[in-house]
């Protein structure tokens, strides 16, 4: 991927570091098949951070995402320095009901390049993803959302914690959870799924940047059904329909389309 697409103004408000970082110093390269020989080792160093913890899908799932669809455009991108791996993420643009979400799903930056402002140039890509699949919808113009499935700070594990300041830096902000209770589907491997009676989706918030409208303080429940239908048609391309059919990922007890739900910092409780 060119370097020079990577510009200011794609980086969210409160992207000031990475503002003074120069993302032409690393070699920026788009996975967009399981047969790329760059996939084996980037989803390894993912599942080494967040496989242990249950935060991340089997390669088998991952390795289906990438199949060919002009809706839904999933990709990892590496960020290097040299030869050495400085930031991988992975991530899924869906094109639904005439808008454009990105899927943010795990970020790993290497310590010498963590505080850098690479994150932030990483979230970048996603938006030129998404301005990709909408071209490919002939709706250049299309409304950008990107979203994240953040644990709740549990005062245990700091790493969640810091994800979740470092959001609120960055801009993002949350819709609030006591409104509207998102649950992930079950990440876990079909056979473990059966073997432990059935699947068991968790609590997850959700952390957004509406792309050109960050200013706003609350989300309608329209939008919030549809990305959430959005998220559940990426993971439904994959998993399982009974799993998908737990109580917990149904919307029935979402807000109204009329609703209109409030967005906040992605650190407070509510």
């Amino acid at each position: 991927m060119d370097p020079s697409r990577l510009t200011p103004d794609l980086l969210a408000p409160g992207d000031g570091k990475s503002a003074a970082l120069d993302p032409a110093q690393f070699t920026w390269t788009r996975i967009r098949a399981p047969e790329d020989p760059l996939f084996g080792p980037a989803y390894a160093a993912l599942w080494a951070e967040f496989g242990s913890a249950g935060e991340m899908e089997t390669r088998e799932v991952l390795a289906g995402r990438f199949r060919p669809n002009p809706a839904m455009q999933y990709e990892m991108v590496l960020a290097r320095s040299g030869s050495a791996i400085a930031a991988i993420r992975d991530q899924t643009a869906i094109w639904f009901e005439g808008e454009v979400f990105v899927h943010l799903s795990h970020l790993l930056v290497s310590p010498e390049w963590r505080r850098s402002g690479l994150a932030g140039w990483m979230r970048c890509v996603a938006i030129l993803t998404a301005r990709e699949v909408a071209a490919h919808q002939a709706r250049p113009e299309a409304e950008i959302t990107l979203v994240g499935e953040m644990e709740y700070d549990d005062g245990i594990d700091a790493r969640r914690a810091i994800r979740l300041a470092a959001y609120e830096r960055a801009g993002f902000v949350k819709i609030e959870s006591g409104a509207v209770r998102y649950f992930q589907p079950d990440f876990r491997a079909p056979a473990v799924i059966d073997a432990t009676g059935g699947a068991l989706p968790l609590p997850f918030q959700l952390i957004i940047r509406q792309v050109g409208r960050e200013t706003e303080r609350t989300i309608s429940g329209a939008k919030v059904r549809r990305l959430t239908r959005a998220l559940h048609a990426m993971y439904g391309a994959q998993f399982r329909a009974k799993d998908m059919a737990h109580p917990r990922l149904s919307l029935a007890d979402y807000p109204a389309a009329n609703t209109e739900v409030a967005l906040i910092a992605p650190t407070d409780v509510a």
